[in-house]
């Protein structure tokens, strides 16, 4: 082993730069779909080494100095964002005759950016640098914070943290509920690059006994936590409506009355056996394939379809304006509909995905011909606030839309005076990729953070139930036409607030650069 990390600590140049672009790419088998996390390690330790080669000269200046760790770190992260995100590409293939050429700023570009993160991390980790255990803690230090980092800047974008490689099924999930995304990302750098200190040996028995505690922590609590039962005190009658809309046809207006008899018919068919009828009917993102009010008839035909006492929870667009003086402004939207077929309640989406449904620098753009490029035949407008929905059973329900639930920080806010989290979405942008099932694990976290069943509806997949432990209750394929019918018991709230979870990440993530700036400062010490 020692041999081995020698050959890696002394590779210059573009061998350097491919080792560490082939070693986070690996990283992504540890994210769903695949789950393999025991890829990471190998790949964080040979990080490790690397970073341990990565040193300028003494005669040069800071930067000079730091510039082989960023570079390091960047090419780690741009193989780890190329690999875990170029389904994104899917999406301008729907559309191909008019997005094919954005391909390459999507499937290139946006890993290209989210690498410098990384690239911020190595160099966080390299100025607190050691030959020791001090260099782990410094890896978990600047991880930690790149990935805290990487939660709000630049409108946000924490896809695939790394912190998601140590939660790949609910056993592991519920150390979440403590140490929030900011510590699991830090404690799970630290715990993958730990057998790096097998080529040095030193510290090496410490680093064991470190291992040993932290996964038999996380393992332990988790098995704790999935064995104490705790009694509902509510519960509710769900169906969740999965109609699998071809893309190709979402919008066409020739087709438009045959998907929304689809949905309709779905809804209204008898209770599956052992099911009480449903109290609360969930349909996807954008499910509606036209305006409310192009089509006040609709709202007829949902009062006929829904039974007394029942409600309906759907994605729609939502019209504002268009007067003479402005046009209309529209919003993706959830409505809340009651039994007579009348809307009694709408949240709009609040954060909106860039360039998929609304242009930043709109007018800049425009003026190249670049407008939106997924998300459908309007922009959007970003909602002001969000407010729980009342649903049947006296029950609030926290709705986010498409990618707002994988941002910790804005679920947890917003799902505080909430008993369950809505989730409707879209995927079928992304056909049967890593996409779908990378979005489902981060919001089944969600619901391990928050202690709140999760609900969560999808037009072609991932539609799923999930109780307040991570625990899929029943699910629908991709690609799967359907409903899901179950009995969702409301049982409690998070183990922890927000405020106390993001307070225990900073300070375990706080926690690793002391010991990192301890270790480096006595090395340093010993070498004067």
């Amino acid at each position: 082993m020692q041999r081995f990390a020698g050959r890696i600590i002394l590779l210059w140049g573009w061998r350097r730069a491919l080792v560490a672009f082939a070693a986070g790419a690996l990283s992504v088998l540890a994210q769903a779909p695949y789950d393999f996390f025991a890829v990471c390690f190998v790949s964080f330790p040979v990080l490790v080494w690397l970073l341990d080669g990565a040193t300028g000269e003494a005669s040069d200046g800071w930067f000079r100095r730091l510039r082989p760790a960023f570079a390091t770190g960047w090419w780690f992260g741009f193989g780890y964002f190329l690999a875990g995100l170029w389904w994104i590409g899917q999406a301008l293939l729907v559309e191909a005759d008019n997005f094919a050429w954005a391909l390459p700023f999507a499937v290139v570009g946006i890993p290209f950016a989210l690498a410098f993160f990384y690239g911020f991390a190595t160099v966080v980790a390299r100025l607190f640098w050691s030959s020791d255990i001090g260099r782990i803690a410094a890896l978990a230090f600047g991880f930690g914070l790149a990935e805290w980092l990487r939660d709000f800047l630049f409108t946000g974008f924490p896809w695939n943290a790394v912190g998601y490689a140590a939660m790949p099924v609910p056993l592991l999930m519920q150390s979440v509920s403590v140490t929030g995304m900011i510590g699991m990302n830090a404690l799970a750098v630290f715990v993958f690059s730990l057998p790096a200190l097998v080529a040095a040996r030193r510290h090496l028995r410490l680093g064991i006994a470190l291992f040993v505690i932290l996964v038999a922590a996380h393992v332990g609590f988790g098995y704790f936590r999935l064995a104490t039962t705790v009694e509902p005190t509510r519960s509710i009658d769900v169906r969740i409506v999965q109609p699998a809309v071809d893309l190709s046809e979402k919008w066409d207006a020739s087709v438009r009355d045959r998907i929304f008899a689809t949905l309709l018919g779905i809804s209204g068919k008898a209770p599956e056996e052992g099911h009480a009828k449903p109290q609360l009917i969930l349909w996807p993102e954008t499910s509606v394939p036209f305006l409310f009010t192009e089509r006040p008839d609709a709202l007829t035909a949902l009062g006929d379809m829904l039974a007394d006492g029942q409600m309906l929870i759907a994605g729609v667009v939502r019209e504002e304006g268009g007067s003479a003086n402005s046009g209309s402004r529209y919003y993706n939207s959830v409505v809340a509909i009651n039994d007579k077929g009348e809307i009694v309640d709408a949240v709009d989406k609040v954060h909106l995905v860039p360039f998929g449904e609304y242009l930043p620098f709109a007018d800049l753009f425009e003026r190249f011909g670049i407008g939106q490029l997924v998300a459908g035949p309007m922009n959007f407008a970003a909602g002001n606030e969000r407010h729980p929905i009342g649903v049947p059973g006296g029950l609030r329900a926290a709705p986010f839309i498409c990618y707002e639930v994988i941002f910790p920080d804005l679920v947890a806010a917003d799902s505080a005076s909430s008993d369950v989290i809505v989730n409707v979405t879209n995927d079928a942008w992304f056909g049967d990729t890593p996409g779908p099932y990378q979005h489902f694990r981060q919001a089944q976290i969600r619901a391990v953070e928050n202690g709140l069943p999760l609900l969560r509806a999808a037009n072609n997949g991932i539609s799923a139930i999930v109780d307040s432990r991570g625990r899929i209750v029943d699910a629908l394929a991709v690609d799967a036409r359907g409903a899901i019918d179950a009995h969702v018991p409301v049982s409690g709230r998070a183990l922890l607030s927000a405020e106390q979870r993001r307070i225990n990440g900073l300070l375990i993530m706080l926690l690793f650069a002391l010991i990192a700036f301890t270790l480096n400062v006595r090395q340093r010490l010993r070498v004067n």
